[in-house]
C-alpha cells in the first residue's frame, strides 16, 4: 500500500521530472535511505524509473524539454487552444509557429478537415499531416534540440512565400508598452514574418506570459488581430489592447463578452 509519501513524491516527478535522490530527500526532509527505501514499490510497479542517482516518471525520463513544458498550465492552454480552433473552419489555411500552446491549438484542429497548415514545428507538422485531407508544408532548416522547430534565414524565406488565413503565434512575454516579446532573436523574427502572412493575426498565450519583461521584440498589438488568453488582463495591458484595435477573448468559465460583442 502506498503511504502519503510515496503520493508527494509522484507529484514531485511530475513536476519537476527527474529528480535527484539526494534532492527528493531534502525536499521531503528524511534521510537518502528512507528515499531509496520509499522509492522501491514504485520502481517495482512501474511508476518510477531509476537512472543514475536519480528517479524520474516513467514515460517521461529521457523526455525533451519542450514535452516537459507541454504540462505546465496544460489545462489553461486547452481551454485557449480550443477557443482559437472555433475560429478555424474546414478548408481554411493556417499558419503556426512553435510553441507549447500552438501545439494544443494543433491538436484542437484535429476534428477539422482539408487544412492547409504551415509550420516550422515538427511537433505540429506530425499531428497534423496524413489526417482528415490536411496538406502540411513546413520549414526547413536545422531542428532545435529542445523543440524540435525549425529556425534561421531558410525557414523565415520559405513562410514568406505563403499568404494565409490564420497566422497564429505564441509569445514569450507581453507587455503593456512593447507588445510580444521574444527571449530568442531568431524565433521572434520568425513570428514576426508569420504575422504579416496572414489575413488574420492571432496570439494565443497563457496569462503567466503577461508582465514579464522579454529580450527582443516581436511585435505591437497593432500588427495583432486578436488576442486570446486564460484570464483577465491588467486595465493597462486591456487599454492598450483597445488603444491598437486588437480584440481580447477570454477562454474558460469566466468569458463574459467583449466590446464588440464578442468573447473577452
Amino acid at each position: 500500500m502506498l503511504s502519503k509519501r510515496h503520493t508527494e513524491i509522484m507529484r514531485i516527478l511530475a513536476d519537476e521530472g527527474t529528480v535527484t535522490i539526494s534532492g527528493l530527500a531534502a525536499r521531503l526532509g528524511v534521510s537518502l535511505e528512507t528515499v531509496r527505501r520509499d522509492v522501491r514499490p514504485l520502481t517495482a510497479n512501474g511508476s518510477v524509473l531509476k537512472i543514475h542517482g536519480a528517479v524520474g516518471l516513467a514515460g517521461q525520463v529521457g523526455e525533451a524539454p519542450f514535452q516537459r513544458r507541454m504540462r505546465d498550465n496544460a489545462e489553461a492552454k486547452r481551454r485557449i487552444a480550443r477557443e482559437m480552433a472555433q475560429l478555424i473552419h474546414d478548408g481554411d489555411s493556417v499558419m503556426l509557429d512553435t510553441g507549447t500552446t500552438t501545439s494544443f491549438v494543433a491538436r484542437e484542429l484535429l476534428g477539422h478537415r482539408r487544412l492547409t497548415v504551415v509550420t516550422n514545428s515538427s511537433d505540429i507538422a506530425r499531428t497534423l499531416a496524413t489526417v482528415n485531407g490536411n496538406k502540411v508544408y513546413m520549414a526547413g532548416g536545422e531542428l532545435r534540440s529542445d523543440s524540435g522547430a525549425a529556425f534561421g534565414v531558410s525557414a523565415i524565406e520559405f513562410i514568406a512565400k505563403f499568404s494565409v488565413a490564420h497566422a497564429i503565434i505564441s509569445a514569450g512575454a507581453i507587455d503593456a508598452e512593447s507588445g510580444v516579446i521574444d527571449f530568442d532573436l531568431e524565433e521572434a523574427e520568425f513570428a514576426r514574418m508569420m504575422l504579416s502572412r496572414g489575413a488574420q493575426s492571432y496570439v494565443v498565450s497563457d496569462h503567466t506570459k503577461f508582465g514579464r519583461q522579454g529580450l527582443v521584440s516581436v511585435a505591437g498589438f497593432e500588427a495583432i488581430g486578436c488576442l486570446i488568453t486564460d484570464e483577465p488582463v491588467s486595465g493597462e495591458i486591456a487599454a492598450a489592447l483597445d488603444a491598437a484595435g486588437t480584440r481580447l477573448i477570454i477562454a474558460g468559465p469566466r468569458a463574459g463578452k467583449g466590446k464588440d460583442g464578442g468573447e473577452k
